[in-house]
């Protein structure tokens, strides 16, 4: 390490960054902006004052700038860089950096850069020829990056930096190269409808439709002719035209099969039949159709046991299981919360019109958590206390009552670490455990039955702790 004898004063070191010819901004966990520099003023041609305090998030979707290299860096879990267009068409090369804390959690993000358009315009018709095959594999790369950052609107975005995560990543861009069947297993909640709309955007059938089957949300009766169609007059009610079914609109795209455990036997041969000769016949008609689809099936099911019970078809099985992906429950990769929470944070933010943060200990209170409804969850709880939370910084006294024991047990480790006694960690912890069952059963009677004490008890601590029914 280097040693500075003088350590540089903060009003010095932002003189100093003020002074470079490169863009450079600071922005917190949250997005919002803490500092730029003149340099940075004058790229986006708007002042320090009219920059600083405001949300980088909102100010893309303005329209400031396109992409956003923070927002990359967040999802990648790393350094960043790439090609920004700002406001009246100026090009920049921008990097997103990370600053983590002690915990290795992000703290703050640092964007640099320079301003490209001169030297863009400049550049002589040789040094272009000589450029060409590097821009073309350039491009290429930011294609693939602009599929993997942007952010959807109506959909979870594939995001993390988690081991896990950068696996299952490398796994998706491998299986998106090929045509073969992916069967996704994952419990409920964890994206397996995302992870596969990623692997059909990463194909070369991206361009072509996605077509989304929940097989457990239509009725038996109905499933054959929604997947395969009918002709017309096939039964009875039947469209007097046809219908095609949803194979034929998948035609040169995907079909994501969800929840494939839930196939009806009988339609299991059919389904075969589809994935291993690319053919399938539609109700009433009398020719095979042929079918140009890549399928990708996913359950939350152990298919394999359900095999053993006679419940799914052994070959059938077999056939979806060339290219398995299990998406691990969002307790095994906690890495990933951080990036979730921050996404949906800013996506209710800007849905609701408001500028929620999370509190330090609620953040931690959060990555704690089990999340058995995992990602789904997640998103639900976010949505909540955006618009349930009592102020702007959203607190453990605004979390729903499932993280009561979480909560209790982050309380319990600070009041150990400011050297609290222990019997003073036990009656804060019985104060509370007791509000709680009061709140949850409104008579002393009901909530005494549940802690296993008499009623006389549960009155006496109430008098103890000064706990008061209508405060509750």
């Amino acid at each position: 390490m280097y040693d500075f004898p003088v350590q540089i004063e903060t009003k010095y070191l932002l003189k100093i960054l003020d002074s470079l010819e490169s863009g450079m901004n600071i922005v917190d966990k949250n997005g919002r902006i803490m500092w730029v520099n003149q340099a940075g003023c004058k790229i986006l041609n708007k002042r320090k004052e009219d920059l600083i305090g405001r949300n980088i998030f909102v100010l893309k979707n303005e329209g400031a700038f396109t992409p956003s290299v923070i927002e990359m860096a967040l999802q990648n879990g790393s350094t960043v860089t790439t090609v920004q267009e700002i406001t009246g068409g100026n090009k920049m090369t921008v990097t997103g950096e990370i600053i983590l804390d002690e915990q290795e959690n992000p703290i703050y993000f640092v964007a640099h850069g320079h301003d490209i358009s001169n030297w863009i315009e400049n550049i002589s018709q040789l040094e272009l020829e000589e450029l060409a095959p590097v821009l073309k594999r350039y491009l290429l790369e930011i294609k693939k990056m602009n599929t993997r950052y942007n952010l959807s609107k109506k959909e979870q975005s594939f995001i993390g930096h988690s081991k896990v995560h950068n696996l299952l990543a490398e796994i998706m861009e491998r299986v998106a190269s090929v045509d073969s069947t992916v069967l996704i297993n994952g419990e409920t909640g964890v994206g397996k409808n995302v992870v596969s709309k990623r692997i059909h955007d990463l194909s070369e059938r991206n361009s072509q439709p996605f077509v989304h089957l929940n097989c457990a949300a239509i009725p038996d009766t109905l499933l054959e002719s929604e997947l395969f169609g009918y002709h017309k007059g096939a039964f009875t009610g039947a469209n007097s035209k046809g219908k095609p079914g949803l194979v034929k609109l998948a035609e040169k795209g995907t079909l994501f099969l969800d929840e494939i455990s839930e196939l009806p036997l009988h339609l299991q041969p059919k389904l075969l039949q589809l994935i291993q000769d690319k053919t399938y016949m539609p109700i009433g008609g009398s020719q095979l159709v042929k079918a140009d689809i890549r399928i990708i099936a996913a359950t939350n099911r152990k298919i394999e046991e359900m095999v053993k019970e006679g419940k799914f078809r052994a070959d059938l099985y077999y056939r979806l299981h060339v290219l398995p992906i299990n998406i691990p429950p969002l307790r095994e990769r906690k890495e990933d919360i951080f990036p979730f929470l921050h996404f949906y944070l800013q996506k209710f933010n800007q849905l609701f019109s408001q500028t929620r943060t999370f509190s330090r200990q609620t953040i931690d209170i959060l990555q704690r958590y089990q999340w058995p409804g995992n990602i789904r969850e997640l998103e639900n709880t976010v949505e909540q206390l955006v618009i349930m939370a009592k102020k702007e910084e959203i607190t453990i006294d605004d979390l729903p009552e499932r993280f009561l024991s979480v909560t209790m047990e982050n309380e319990t480790f600070e009041s150990l670490k400011k050297g609290n006694k222990l019997s003073e960690i036990i009656e804060r912890m019985e104060k509370k455990i007791i509000e709680q069952a009061i709140k949850e059963n409104k008579t002393t009677r009901k909530a005494a039955n549940v802690l296993g004490i008499t009623q006389t008890s549960l009155i006496r601590r109430l008098k103890k702790y000064n706990i008061r029914n209508e405060k509750l």
